[in-house]
Formats: C-alpha cells, sequence, structure tokens
C-alpha cells in the first residue's frame, strides 16, 4: 500500500490544500492520503488556532472524500510536534505501508530547522509540490538533494510534469508540478479579521466552522 502523509498547520484548511492532496494521489496512484494537522508545531508563530480546531476544520473539509483520512496523531501529543517522531511512528506502526510525505518547496527548504532533520531526510521519501513564490530550481539550495538544474528548470516550465532525484540519504525526492491554487490561509485569515467574505476560497462547513466559533477575528 502507498499512503501519502499531508502534514501542516491548516490554519485553516482550504481548497488548495483539498486540491493538491488530491492531485498528489492521482498522480502518484497513492491508495490514500492521510492529514495530519499539527499539534504544537515549533516553527510557527503567526497566530494559530487551537489544535482542536483546526482538527475538526480538517475533518469536516475531508470527509466526502474516500481516499482522504485524517490523524490525531499530533493533537493529541503533550508539547512539541515534530515531524520525525509521526514519521517513525506511523512506519513502527505500519511497516508495510510505502509512506511519502507531501509538502510545498518552501518547507522542503526549511528542514534544516527542523528537529532531527537528517533523521527525517532517511525515514521517508518527499513528494515536493508547487508553493509560491518560490520555484522548482529554488530547490538547488538545498544540502539534502544533488538535483538536476535542467529538469527543475523544466519544471518551472511545465515542460515536463515530474522529475525524481536522490536524496544524500538515498532516499527519493520526487517533485510534481502542479496547478497552482492561489489559496493562502494567511490571506483567509487576513480577510476575516477585514470582515470580508471567505466565500469559495474552502469549504462551506469549513466556513460555517470558522464562523460559528469566532476564529481568526480581532478582538476589537
Amino acid at each position: 500500500m502507498k499512503v501519502g502523509i499531508f502534514g501542516g498547520t491548516f490554519n485553516p484548511i482550504h481548497y488548495g490544500h483539498l486540491r493538491a492532496a488530491e492531485e498528489v494521489r492521482e498522480r502518484l496512484k497513492l491508495d490514500k492520503i492521510i492529514f495530519i494537522p499539527s499539534g504544537n508545531p515549533p516553527l510557527k508563530t503567526e497566530e494559530l488556532s487551537e489544535a482542536v480546531h483546526r482538527y475538526k476544520m480538517t475533518r469536516l473539509a475531508i470527509v466526502t472524500n474516500r481516499f482522504f483520512e485524517l490523524s490525531d496523531i499530533e493533537c493529541r501529543q503533550q508539547g512539541k510536534s515534530y515531524t520525525v517522531k509521526t514519521v517513525e511512528y506511523l512506519k513502527k506502526t505500519n511497516p508495510e505501508i510505502d509512506y511519502f510525505f507531501i509538502l510545498g518547496i518552501d518547507a522542503f527548504l526549511e528542514i534544516p530547522y527542523w528537529w532531527k532533520p537528517e533523521n527525517l531526510i532517511g525515514l521517508i521519501d518527499f513528494v515536493v509540490i508547487p508553493r509560491s513564490p518560490f520555484r522548482f530550481v529554488d530547490l538547488l539550495s538545498s544540502q539534502y538533494i544533488s538535483a538536476g538544474e535542467n529538469a527543475l528548470k523544466k519544471l518551472d516550465a511545465a515542460e515536463i510534469e515530474s522529475y525524481t532525484a536522490k536524496l544524500k540519504s538515498n532516499r527519493d525526492m520526487i517533485a510534481l508540478k502542479l496547478p497552482v491554487i492561489d489559496i493562502s490561509a494567511t490571506r483567509i485569515r487576513r480577510l476575516l479579521n477585514e470582515g470580508k467574505s471567505i466565500k469559495y476560497l474552502l469549504p462551506e462547513a469549513v466556513e460555517s466552522y470558522i464562523i460559528s466559533n469566532k476564529l481568526y477575528k480581532c478582538n476589537k
């Protein structure tokens, strides 16, 4: 079985997350994708809703897709959420599954600042997807990858749809050229803060949850 791991703060989850996950699932023929909202991420400093809210919003967003699953592995933990611990737990619990860790170009470039990055790089294969304003050629600055510059440029130019490179740990990094949906959680929070509409940026159920629980609004 091939399973994608899609982690993040999902603060809040939106159509950009959902469409990217569906594209990856289809392109790589994954059996399912597990969404894992982070509990208490060590590197996030922006306004972050409580883990229980982000977990419930994610559940509402994915409920209609039978290939999407939700895990509370990080939300139920005490202390900081570390990706390497999550991956170690999943691989130990389900050794028969081939896992793929899905993340944006920006997040992949931040891995050196994560907890025990060398361990993580050696544990799992990565699927790297577009994240504006970053380009695939920016991956050349990563200390973990020996990638072909020409191939990455072709990805940026949409001349090819995917490129697989070996990490220095001998794991794979699969770069996928996906359609970019220009939606960000930061923009959604800003619109809410300004009292503006967020309709059509995320599922209606998530929008209703945000409004009902008065999330992301300034106390003025």
